[in-house]
């Protein structure tokens, strides 16, 4: 299911040697095709400069999931980002630190915080939660995800897993307010951490479809890039796991549609 996205060179046609009369017209019409060339690269570079971190992308694929994943921010830039979210980020208390499960209030099994532009709420398993201004911090690596993505977000859900007990259930970025063709942009710092998707209709005991569950492990400094229709169709979560004994802050950036706002 997984590959990689290389980007090879165009594929240009060639001179038709019929066209040819004389050494001095097929010199020049190298010449000129020669100028093309470097032309329609250097163009093709600049196109692409936008894009060229990180490289290469991995391509994950199932039937109606379509993800990117990739190294963002290398070792040093994520232990420096991960040092200073410790620092700036204020993380959900009372009742914005809890869940709404078929009816029952859950503590969260992690902490969470939400940061966005001014106005903002987001409504998440049953409670309505309002974003705090943009750190500097966050809004550094928003940045570094729109220039890598050419995708522009409006808010962040803050998630930090003090060790491998703290964990999130299967669910699905399906609300109404996001903007349902915009990515979502998953940014892992900290311990590397198996994230899971299972399809929506190969789930429980009653499912009716055998399909494949997809596991990932998202590393220090990477970007996971949930395209649509994957949230129609698929469920995802960060199980359980005991042996992991450092911390995770992950970042999932996103696109709240304002006028579903009013």
């Amino acid at each position: 299911m997984e590959k990689f996205v290389v980007r090879g060179p165009n594929k240009r046609s060639c001179t038709n040697d019929a066209l040819i009369r004389s050494p001095r017209k097929k010199v020049k019409l190298e010449e000129d095709e020669r100028l093309k060339e470097e032309e329609d690269e250097e163009d093709e570079d600049e196109a692409l400069a936008e894009f060229s971190n990180p490289v290469p992308w991995q391509k994950i694929e199932a039937e109606g999931l379509d993800c990117d994943y990739a190294q963002l921010f290398s070792k040093e830039e994520a232990d420096k980002l991960f040092k200073q979210l410790e620092e700036e980020v204020v993380y959900s208390t009372g009742e914005e630190a809890k869940v709404q499960v078929f009816g029952k209030v859950y503590n969260i099994p992690r902490k969470q915080a939400t940061y966005g532009d001014a106005g903002l709420t987001y409504t998440y398993s049953g409670v309505r939660r309002s974003a705090c201004p943009w750190t500097p911090t966050l809004k550094s690596i928003r940045d570094a995800v729109t220039k890598t993505t050419a995708q522009t977000f409006n808010f962040v859900l803050v998630n930090r897993y003090k060790d491998g007990q703290d964990h999130m259930g299967e669910h699905r970025d399906d609300e109404k307010e996001l903007d349902p063709l915009c990515p979502i942009a998953s940014v892992s710092l900290g311990a590397a951490r198996d994230f899971i998707f299972r399809h929506r209709d190969a789930r429980g005991k009653q499912s009716r479809r055998q399909i494949e569950p997809v596991r990932l492990e998202l590393a220090h400094g990477s970007l996971l890039l949930m395209n649509p229709p994957t949230n129609t169709f698929w469920y995802h979560s960060l199980p359980v796991r005991k042996k992991v004994l450092l911390p995770r802050i992950n970042l999932t950036f996103r696109r709240i549609i304002l006028d579903r706002k009013k």
